[in-house]
């Protein structure tokens, strides 16, 4: 049998956080993806510029950066979990039907 070998580094458990990095590093770089609500959404504060991943939101946005904080926060500008959050260069706005036919193919 092949052995298992842990992403854990220490016998504390990963914090919501340090899973998310792990999570970030572990996306191909070029990819699109939608990261869902809640816990998976801390992952977009971990990506790279040089990663070129770009992410979609169910309430249809796609070229979403990190959580907005301070001044960069726009009302208008949230993801699907209600988070305030930036746009990079380049996002665009659709209905949230469409949205949901992109995720579906």
């Amino acid at each position: 049998m092949g052995t298992q070998t842990s992403i854990q580094t220490s016998e504390k458990p990963l914090g919501r956080d340090e899973l998310a990095q792990l999570v970030a590093r572990d996306i191909t770089p070029g990819s699109f993806v939608n990261l869902g609500i809640g816990q998976p959404t801390l992952v977009s504060n971990y990506l790279t510029e040089d990663q070129n991943i770009t992410l979609h939101t169910e309430n249809g946005m796609l070229g979403m950066g990190p959580v907005a904080v301070g001044d960069q926060i726009d009302g208008d500008l949230i993801n699907a979990g209600k988070i305030p959050v930036t746009e990079l260069a380049g996002a665009s706005y659709f209905h949230h039907a469409d949205s949901f036919a992109i995720m579906r193919g």
